[in-house]
């Protein structure tokens, strides 16, 4: 029996596993658009192919599997370029497709024809054009297989409008299981030995850690083996419970209060750190500080400022389990981390209360914590606010801070918070962008509205590009560039059909954010913020601590 490719490929979708994708069609896949209509598959429309992309990367990170999102050719297929990199750079597997004039005829000539294959190679782990009907069962299986395997990423396949009608009496092929390679026995007593040889060891929970799948082995590990920990920006999360070894965040490379606890460790175990992020400490020569066992499901990438001691490479999950079981009521928590611990808490807390306005980022971070439950989810944009959120905002339940610090574009605020909301119904979500961040994607609150979803939007308010106006001051720069005007948010949300409600002062904000969960539907809601904390904090205070902090971009 003869099926049509477009047919074939939402069959092979299907097959996946996949219920919705993000995407703006066009004419190119007009086919595949028909096929989805007679298919089980949801079609969430979008403003902007970006955002669709930022959509489909967040449902991978949320959930492992792939997110998938569809564009036409040329214009369209580009505008995935940014998605690409955030889930290449964020290890977030996900599948875009993309369409393409007819490969075996050209009446169009080169109208919008552009190398979409070559413009995604160095985006992706895989990019393919389907040239057969045939091809598109193995194809589909492979990409799915590419996307999910350690490193997970973006894979890219285009498919041409001709192939897309084309006939096929190919058969879908059943998606296996993944099997992970384990670390061997020899590793893993190295490094249990190098841990109990230590004094002062202390864990450190990377991006790679921060897998869906390692919530309840990490977990476990953290309670078993009694080590303090901190995470960095990406590994936010990974951990449930309100543990009482938790020391912080490192959301600066160098100076922090958390660095207190790095540099009194003599050994400090990586767990799934990756190097796309901005360093959370500097290793430095070799003979002096900590020395660094890495655990990871590949090996360290080796930098100038992380170069590990040690490696155990396999299953992160399979690798903490069994290191769990090894050092099981064998190490207990140096009393220097715990006295650390309450001493890095109490600074980062410093000012919380403050009833300053417009609100500092502290109250500001406090605010939203009281308001939102254990099991909400919290999704960041892009700018200085990251810093103090990862700093400050405590989690309780994996996965339910989500921030970028790999790629760290602008833009994917409201997008990622619109994926988290489609997949979690009934739990609160709310979205939290600079006024210049979401301006670069706001026209997805028309989307949020359309789907009828509960989705709150905070909109932090400054008038500026606030990160590099900062960085600009603090290398005495004059203040030039960066400075902007914004819509009357609350009219713009009504224009969308959203509601939209202005802090006057920083008493509102918790009243305004509860009421705009209770009440359902899409509210944005505009506070206006007072950056002068970064100076004081970032820099003066840091800066009396040792060497000044220099935010690098």
């Amino acid at each position: 029996m003869c099926t049509k490719g477009s047919d074939l490929l939402v069959a092979a979708l299907e097959n996946e596993g996949v219920q919705r994708i993000f995407g703006l069609p066009g004419e190119e896949n007009l086919d595949v658009v028909e096929s989805l209509r007679k298919s089980r598959i949801e079609l969430v429309l979008t403003r902007h192919e970006q955002a669709a992309s930022f959509m489909a990367a967040t449902q991978g990170r949320l959930t492992g599997l792939p997110g998938v999102c569809l564009s036409t050719l040329g214009p369209g297929a580009l505008n995935f370029t940014t998605g690409a990199a955030y889930a290449y750079l964020g290890a977030m597997p996900m599948v875009m497709i993309t369409g393409q004039k007819a490969i075996k005829s050209a009446r169009q000539a080169r109208f919008q024809l552009v190398d979409i294959v070559g413009a995604m190679r160095p985006l992706t782990k895989m990019t393919r054009q389907i040239i057969s009907a045939d091809s598109i069962p193995s194809l589909v299986r492979d990409a799915f297989r590419v996307a999910t395997e350690e490193r997970p990423g973006p894979v890219h396949l285009e498919l041409p409008e001709d192939i897309a009608a084309e006939a096929s009496t190919a058969s879908l092929i059943p998606p296996h299981p993944i099997a992970r390679p384990v670390a061997s026995p020899a590793a893993l007593k190295s490094i249990v030995d190098l841990i109990l040889g230590a004094k002062r060891p202390l864990v450190m929970i990377g991006a790679a850690g921060n897998r869906p799948r390692l919530v309840e082995a990490l977990s476990d590990f953290v309670r078993r083996a009694q080590i303090p920990f901190f995470n960095t920006q990406m590994g936010k999360g990974a951990v449930t419970g309100n543990s009482e070894l938790y020391l912080g965040t490192a959301a600066l490379s160098e100076r922090d209060y958390v660095h207190d606890a790095i540099e009194l460790a003599d050994l400090i175990i990586a767990i799934g750190h990756d190097t796309v992020e901005k360093p959370p400490f500097l290793m430095g020569d070799a003979r002096s500080g900590p020395k660094v066992a890495y655990i990871g499901y590949v090996s360290a990438t080796v930098e100038e400022v992380f170069h590990p001691d040690a490696e155990l490479i396999g299953d992160i999950g399979t690798s903490v389990a069994a290191l769990a079981d090894a050092l099981y009521q064998r190490v207990k928590p140096h009393p220097e981390f715990l006295r650390l611990r309450d001493d890095i808490h109490g600074h980062i807390n410093e000012r919380a209360n403050d009833g300053r306005f417009p609100m500092i980022p502290q109250r500001l971070v406090r605010d939203v914590r009281s308001v939102i439950p254990e099991d909400g989810i919290v999704c960041l944009d892009n700018g200085m606010y990251k810093i103090w959120f990862a700093r400050n905002y405590r989690t309780m339940i994996a996965n339910t801070l989500l921030l970028d610090n790999a790629l760290a574009t602008m833009g994917a605020g409201l997008p990622s918070a619109i994926a988290a909301k489609c997949l979690n119904p009934q739990k609160h979500v709310l979205a939290i962008c600079g006024d210049g961040g979401f301006m670069m994607n706001s026209q997805e609150l028309e989307t949020a509205v359309r789907l009828k979803l509960d989705l709150v939007v905070l909109v932090i308010e400054d008038f500026a590009y606030g990160m590099i106006r900062w960085k600009q001051a603090v290398d005495k720069f004059p203040d030039f560039g960066m400075t902007f005007g914004n819509p009357d948010f609350v009219a713009y949300a009504a224009s969308y059909g959203a509601r939209g409600h202005r802090i006057a002062a920083a008493s509102e904000l918790i009243p305004t954010l509860q009421a705009a969960f209770e009440q359902g539907g899409v509210h944005l809601v505009a506070v206006p913020v007072d950056y002068s904390e970064n100076t004081r904090v970032l820099v003066d205070e840091l800066g009396e601590r040792g060497a000044t902090y220099h935010q690098s971009e």
